[in-house]
């Protein structure tokens, strides 16, 4: 994977305009010349409360966009935010997708992992790529990005999942992409979203190389804290990833398995 130099910036950035996505889930839109890369993420900081991570849902030379969905004390806190208020802004940081010229992608996602998705597509087409785009969520109104990835053109096929059946593919995101697997020919797959969908998917994938965006808990963001070391590798996340290949992440003892919250323990999935 392609890494950018990282970059330990902090900018205090005003939120330029917001987009309610769902219920649960907003994008806010930070004019800023950010110079991320699909797959990179920031590092957000709501003053009080807390700094976490953020994957880059969209970023041109004139703006970026984060889409945040309230499930903790960080991201409950922005939801409360309105146009005009700033928060604090490091990066980008990480690895990106690598992709190459023309090639046949399937970019599966599962929940607000589709909004990365979307600028992984935006700049795919912008070097002759086919896409299949795959999403999942629990339910229709949980569903991203739709009517944006409608809007991308011809070479993007938007194929969509619910576990509940209320639209498209009823099922997981993961079945969906074997069912497309069967009238396509893919040069590569990339998956962002919960760590044992995305562990499915690179089963799914067979001899398909596939990426995937791997989350670990992260403080710093550019190597120096530790928090996000990869058991029995001493990787960081944080360097190493977020885009990591399945050939990689498929060894690790981890994954699939288990995460570690702030203090280190170990949570099953």
């Amino acid at each position: 994977m392609n890494v950018k130099n990282h970059d330990t910036r902090f900018e205090a950035m005003e939120i330029s305009e917001i987009v309610e996505e769902n219920s649960y889930t907003k994008t806010y839109v930070f004019k800023y010349d950010l110079g991320a890369k699909p797959g990179q993420f920031v590092m957000l900081w709501v003053p009080g409360v807390d700094e976490k991570p953020f994957s880059v849902a969209y970023c041109d030379s004139g703006e970026f966009w984060l889409t945040i969905c309230a499930v903790g004390p960080c991201s409950k806190a922005i939801y409360e935010m309105k146009v005009g208020d700033r928060v604090g802004i490091r990066g980008p940081f990480g690895t990106e997708y690598d992709i190459g010229e023309g090639e046949h992608l399937a970019l599966v996602s599962g929940g607000y992992g589709a909004a990365p998705m979307y600028f992984v597509a935006k700049e795919a087409l912008k070097k002759g790529c086919k896409v299949e785009f795959l999403t999942g969520a629990r339910s229709e109104d949980l569903l991203l990005f739709e009517e944006r990835v409608a809007g991308l053109g011809d070479d993007v096929t938007w194929h969509c999942s619910t576990d509940d059946g209320s639209k498209g593919f009823k099922g997981y995101v993961t079945q969906l992409l074997s069912e497309v697997m069967k009238d396509v020919k893919l040069d590569k797959i990339f998956a962002c979203g919960p760590e044992v969908m995305m562990k499915a998917a690179g089963e799914a994938a067979g001899d398909v190389p596939a990426y995937l965006s791997m989350e670990k808990y992260m403080k710093c963001g550019f190597g120096v804290c530790g928090q996000c070391a990869i058991d029995d590798t001493g990787d960081l996340c944080c360097k190493k990833g977020p885009v990591m290949a399945y050939d990689y992440v498929k060894g690790l003892s981890e994954f699939g398995k288990y995460h570690r919250d702030a203090q280190g323990k170990k949570n099953e999935y």
